[in-house]
């Protein structure tokens, strides 16, 4: 028989992308098709996972407004792959905006003056009213001034007896205040009067350096006998009634008023085991969360931080998430927060304005930290401690990007917060950013868990505008290693324990080729035992850099415009390295032994026109070290259009300076660039209140100890004080009256007798009138603590 050949059939399993649509005229019964699309999110949600077959898919949003019922959540059941992932964007050339709230529909009446009147939706509840996009101001004393540096507009008396008898019943209004060191804030909710009038409040936990409100920053809101001014609102639960202030101007019958509604418009729930992967979200608008002030409880180790753990955009075990091209604004909390585990979270071209809290945060599980504390004055002993470094769990973000984004105007609500904050965390790049107009801090790392981290080509200036003590970049590294009680950290780095400062930051935080301006502290502020840092190639145009103490630091090629370095309360043997840096002004340190770390030298001092390079001997005289430091002009090329290239021949380049790209900070993306604010340059008439004169340094006798002015916005900061007061113990000798009481060298004294000393002139006053029989009583700072003690017999 003839052979036959068998042909079988090939099957070929072709991989489609697929595209859906959501418009606002939609309906969920339709196809998703562009002509016939779903009104929701969730149908379109459920369109993805629902279809067969593999490849990439996109939902298109048309233009228009969603809002959201409730918060669309993403599980490992909406994931898709590398070769077919998920993306969620606005249509080409659309404006799609996710929101949380709801619109009003209101029919208004006079009520009073100017104020109208509108009967709202029965058990409506929102903390924020929009009009026309822009968010309002709650009824609120004092009222609304945009030219107060302090939470818009600040009041002593904000919540005093004598206001409080004006209203009816507060519950439901709140109290805003500055902590009393500047060091953030506070935030309590009302609950009524007392029989004699006072306000009764509860809260006041958003801050871990736990010492009282300011007694005079301070604002309430939410108290309807306050609504007096334009742009102000109360809500009347009881009744349903919504009472507004229109602006001069507004049409309010025809305008747009929305409510909000959801805490999170999206999250992604996933875990370690069973991540949310390969969801993206694309050029979306976000808008309307609520505010989350009250539930920022939960203390970040030993910095002065707490956290809520949420935001407009929640993420807890998600892998390759994009977010990008998304506008995220005026959300009432924080826009981005990044949760837990985490891995290769990207955030690209995002334009987050005027969010309550943070901008994007990376923060991880306290549980997966060695030996965690969680506040500023607790201790350890190395006998106790695990001494394995890096994390015990991988519950943390880790391998994330913050990148071409532009962010300002955050902490609108809540001041100890930045446009980045990192906590518990490893390998987050932060890079061409423009970060500007914040009351802390640009970008925050809150200790040294577990380092990685790299901040470069970006441009963060007008920080620490509403607090103190701070710099536009801000760290601590209250690690293990830092104040362990059976240790001399003085000697550490010279025995078998020298690596345990890098327990926690086990791999370097890099800062490089960036451009900063503060003008309310440090361009960049290592604060308490931050380790382990290469910072070079950065710009720094007026507070200059402090390193406060720690260990591993290595700060070269920088140029440190009108200011200096600034070394506070060194340990000895630090090993850290300050070369080839150009500096405008000598040395600013504070209570540094000398000689200064590894290595100091090689540094420029910058003497316009001169032009015969001399040795650094006020530098040499300071550090114990610079011996090849030189002053002169270090000839750059245009200063005027910020432009800080030195010229061939000059001085600095035979020290080893290297010029690096003054042209390559901020945004790249055109639209964000396009709108990007850029930092004040230097000028001549510019007066650096970091390194300006402080008050008069003159010493005096006082119960025999050597005593004078705290000086300056450093020993501010050196002291950890609440402002440029109080008088400093120079020296305490032995045999004196102060020793013997117990007074030290480098205590503050601000109290005598239960009276507050501001200055030396009044601790003078003091001792007028004391007799041998007497006893004065004295408060002191001491390691930002308060002491207490008695000196007996005369004061001078």
């Amino acid at each position: 028989m003839p052979s036959r050949l068998l042909l079988l059939p090939i099957v070929c399993f072709v991989s489609h992308a697929a595209d859906f649509w959501v418009g606002p005229q939609g309906r969920d019964a339709n196809p998703g098709t562009k002509a016939r699309p779903f009104a929701t999110f969730v149908a379109a949600q459920r369109a993805v996972a629902q279809r067969k077959g593999g490849g990439p898919v996109t939902v298109h949003f048309l233009a228009g407004k969603y809002y959201l019922p409730q918060t669309v959540v993403f599980t490992d059941k909406d994931s898709g792959s590398k070769d077919s992932p998920i993306t969620y964007m606005a249509d080409e050339g659309a404006e799609a905006v996710i929101s949380g709230g709801t619109r009003l529909s209101l029919q208004w009446k006079p009520w009073r003056g100017e104020i109208m009147q509108a009967r709202a939706p029965a058990g409506m509840e929102s903390d924020q009213l929009f009009v026309n996009g822009e968010r309002q101001h709650m009824a609120r004393y004092p009222n609304v001034d945009p030219a107060a540096q302090y939470f818009d507009g600040w009041a002593a008396d904000a919540f005093s007896k004598e206001r409080a008898a004006r209203w009816a019943d507060p519950s439901g209004g709140f109290i805003h205040a500055m902590h009393l060191h500047m060091w953030g804030d506070y935030h309590y909710a009302i609950t009524g009067k007392d029989a004699d009038g006072n306000v009764r409040y509860q809260g006041g936990w958003q801050n871990n350096r736990q010492m009282g409100m300011h007694d005079k920053y301070r604002f309430v809101e939410n108290i309807f006998e306050e609504l007096d001014a334009p742009g102000e609102w109360y809500l009347d639960r009881k009744t349903s009634t919504l009472y507004f202030y229109p602006p001069k101007g507004l049409d309010l019958p025809h305008a747009t008023v929305e409510a909000v509604r959801l805490r999170h418009l999206i999250e992604f729930r996933g875990t370690a085991e069973r991540p949310v992967k390969w969801v993206n979200l694309k050029g979306l608008t976000f808008r309307h969360a609520a505010r989350t002030f009250m539930d920022n409880k939960e203390p970040l180790l030993r910095s002065d931080w707490t956290t809520y753990r949420g935001g407009a955009l929640f993420l807890t075990g998600a892998e390759d998430v994009t977010i990008e091209n998304c506008f995220i604004d005026q959300v009432g909390g924080n826009a981005i927060f990044v949760n837990m585990y985490n891995r290769r979270i990207v955030v690209r071209g995002a334009h987050i304005a005027r969010a309550g809290s943070n901008g994007v945060a990376f923060v991880g599980d306290p549980k997966a930290v060695r030996n965690p504390l969680f506040e500023y004055g607790q201790t350890q002993s190395v006998k106790n401690i695990d001494l394995k470094p890096g994390p015990q769990t991988d519950n943390y973000p880790s391998d994330s990007r913050v990148e071409d984004s532009l962010i300002y105007l955050s902490g609108r609500v809540e001041k100890q917060t930045a446009p980045v904050q990192i906590s518990m965390a490893s390998r987050i790049t932060v890079s061409h950013c423009s970060i500007y107009d914040t009351p802390r801090a640009g970008i925050n790392i809150s200790e040294g868990t577990w380092g990685g981290h790299v901040i470069e080509y970006s441009d963060i200036f007008d920080t620490v505008k509403e607090t103190g003590d701070h710099g536009s970049f801000n760290s601590w590294g209250r690690d293990r290693y830092w104040n362990l009680k059976d240790l001399d950290l003085n000697t550490i780095t010279l025995g078998d324990q020298r690596n345990l400062p890098l327990l926690d930051v086990v791999e370097p935080n890099i800062i490089r080729n960036n451009r900063w301006r503060c003008d309310h502290g440090w361009d960049v502020d290592l604060d308490d035992g931050s380790s382990n840092y290469r910072i070079y190639n950065n710009l720094f145009l007026n507070g200059g850099l402090k390193l406060r103490e720690g260990f591993y630091r290595t700060v070269e090629n920088n140029i440190m415009v009108n200011n200096s370095f600034h070394p506070h309360v060194w340990y000895g043997n630090s090993q850290d390295t300050f070369h080839r840096n150009v500096l405008f002004t000598v040395y600013q340190p504070i209570r540094v032994g000398k000689p200064w770390g590894k290595e100091c030298d090689l540094n420029l001092l910058h003497r316009p026109g001169k032009t015969d390079p001399a040795p650094a001997l006020f530098l040499q005289a300071q550090s114990g070290l610079d011996q090849h430091s030189i002053e002169a002009d270090a000839l750059f090329v245009n200063p005027a259009i910020g432009d800080y290239r030195v010229k061939d021949g000059s001085p600095a380049l035979k020290l080893g300076f290297q010029n690096f790209p003054m042209d390559q900070f901020g945004v790249r993306r055109p639209a964000l660039k396009a709108i990007a604010r850029t930092p004040k340059l230097p000028g001549a008439d510019d007066r650096n209140v970091t390194v300006a004169p402080g008050r008069d340094k003159a010493t005096r006798v006082w119960a025999g100890a050597t005593v004078r002015n705290v000086s300056g916005l450093g020993e501010v900061s050196a002291y950890g004080l609440p402002g440029e007061v109080g008088v400093l113990v120079v020296d305490a000798p032995a045999g004196s009256a102060a020793a013997a009481a117990g007074l030290r060298k480098d205590d503050v004294i601000f109290l005598v007798n239960g009276n507050t000393v501001a200055s030396l002139p009044e601790l003078l006053r003091s001792a007028r009138g004391q007799t041998a029989t007497m006893k004065t009583r004295v408060g002191v700072f001491r390691g930002q603590r308060v002491s207490e003690m008695e000196i007996a017999g005369p004061l001078q």
